[in-house]
């Protein structure tokens, strides 16, 4: 099949009703060529704003006859978006669907979350991972890639390929465009490149030659046709830009309106989050509500936690980093650390709720009932905290209960595997200040509770072992002492930096962080 070829850059000299005229030609050619499935990739910003609408209309111009493939519109909700970000694409997706059925297009909006057990909150309250860093970025991969990933593959698997709509350009970046050209080199179908993480995916990327003012102009001059205000969408971008303005371009040195970057409001993983202070900024009336957001996001963005994070991993190892020292120039060690600590944990889940009940009480009526954390995660993290951290006490529903002032609607945990208040009390007495004595205590009864009621208790032994090796050392100064003894004995020192899970958990295997 031959596809039209396009010009190096769409705007020049042109039209623009010609440019999308011949945009939508190639858009409607793509379609009908096959059967495989469309998957659009929507972020409710600019530039999938931008492809889906040049795919809508492509398809209101095919017959009806000829709109039979579906295409399926993803939205990834990471569950801790910015909020006004968040409530837009929410209302989008479901203005999307009515639209779609009213107009007899096969346009199926999704919108997909992470599993439980790789939200932000449940590995950061729940299992203790401290706040993403650039080379330990164990969000991504969880939080963003996972969930579409799992519905592209779900789709091969049952029309055997999909096409991925993407509005990626190449002037979002050099690394971007650098991508994008070694991908052309591959493509098939003329338009179409391969996707290297995705088996049987080809990736479409339709505005990938166009500038940011080339999207803007698409957008405030085509109306959109699903009825979601495009006018709307470029408020949002002028109250997250620090000048609150966009202006005319007229020349190269002009700024553009539209490079606000959203993304999560609990993001570390840049210095500041620009958007989210220059919305409460610009319109500090409105959005005065933010404020407790932003104040927890710069309290996590710490990027020297020790004192909130075990000098242990997860499995109770000590792990010893080779650096060298910037003022004398000498190699030296140092540990490094693991997940939070019990108490940093407990303060960051009072911190969450507490945020959340101003939020409440200050925000606006569309965010009287928001959920910065689901109740789903703090069963989940309840339940990570007793029977993974062996943290018996079970202090979810206290904390719960005095942020919030409600009880915590949880049913009771098994009260063989729970120690109440009293007694922790009496055992953390009976350890003198000694806190890794306290918790080895509470973890040995907490085993020996778990393997209780069981008619057989193979691998109780082993649960012992385990817990007891984690409490081996009197304090870090000592593990310390430990790694190097263990460290001579294999007579090799350990050099590297910390950038995976795996770092965290002590296990051996595969790099998780993403890029």
């Amino acid at each position: 099949m031959s596809t039209p070829t396009r010009r190096a850059r769409p705007f020049e000299g042109t039209s623009l009703k010609a440019v999308i005229a011949e945009l939508t030609a190639e858009v409607r050619e793509l379609y009908v060529a096959d059967e495989v499935p469309w998957v659009v990739g929507y972020s409710g910003g600019k530039d999938s704003t931008a492809v889906l609408q040049l795919v809508w209309l492509a398809l209101k111009e095919l017959p009806a006859e000829q709109r039979t493939k579906p295409v399926y519109v993803i939205s990834t909700d990471t569950l801790v978006e910015n909020p006004i970000v968040a409530s837009w694409v929410t209302q989008s997706l479901e203005t999307m669907r009515q639209a779609a059925a009213e107009q007899q297009l096969p346009i199926e909006p999704n919108r997909l979350t992470p599993a439980l057990k790789d939200t932000f909150w449940v590995n950061l309250i729940g299992r203790g991972y401290p706040a993403p860093r650039p080379k330990f970025r164990w969000c991504t991969e969880r939080m963003k890639i996972k969930p579409s990933n799992s519905f592209i593959r779900r789709v091969v698997r049952r029309h055997g390929e999909a096409i991925l709509v993407l509005g990626i350009r190449k002037q979002e970046s050099q690394i971007r465009a650098r991508a994008m050209a070694k991908h052309e080199m591959r493509r098939v179908k003329d338009r179409l490149s391969p996707n290297g993480n995705l088996p049987n995916s080809l990736v479409y990327s339709p505005i990938e030659d166009w500038s940011n003012d080339e999207v803007w102009t698409f957008l405030m001059q085509r109306e959109n046709p699903w009825g979601y205000s495009n006018k709307d969408l470029m408020t949002i971008y002028q109250g997250a830009t620090p000048d609150a303005e966009c202006p005319l371009v007229v020349d190269t040195s002009t700024p553009s309106c539209g490079d606000s970057r959203f993304g999560c409001w609990t993001c570390t993983l840049v210095e500041q989050d620009k958007s989210m202070a220059a919305m409460i900024s610009n319109d500090g009336e409105n959005k005065r509500w933010m404020e407790p957001l932003l104040e927890l996001r710069n309290k996590l963005d710490v990027a020297n936690n020790e004192e909130d994070r075990d000098f242990r991993k997860m499995n109770g190892s000590i792990q010893l980093m080779t650096y060298t020292d910037k003022y004398d120039k000498q190699e030296k060690q140092k540990v490094v650390h693991g997940p939070y600590t019990q108490a940093a944990r407990e303060r960051w889940l009072r911190e969450l709720l507490r945020a959340q009940a101003e939020v409440r009480e200050e925000g606006p009526e569309e965010v009287r009932y928001i959920e910065l954390v689901t109740m789903e995660e703090l069963h989940e993290i309840r339940r990570l905290w007793v029977f993974e951290k062996h943290e018996v006490e079970d202090l979810v529903p206290r904390i719960y209960k005095e942020e919030t002032g409600e009880d915590f609607p949880g049913a009771p945990l098994d009260e063989h595997l729970t120690l109440g208040a009293d007694e922790m009390e009496l055992l953390r007495e009976a350890s003198e200040g000694d806190e890794l004595a306290f918790t080895t205590a509470r973890e040995l009864l907490s085993v020996e509770r778990k393997f209780r009621t069981r008619a057989r208790r193979s691998g109780l032994y082993d649960e012992l072992e385990k817990a007891i090796k984690r409490g081996f050392f009197k304090d870090k100064e000592d593990a310390y002492d430990y790694a190097l003894k263990k460290q001579k004995l294999r007579g090799k020192p350990y050099v590297g930096a910390q950038t995976s899970t795996d770092d965290l958990t002590g296990e051996e295997g595969p790099e998780h962080a993403s890029a």
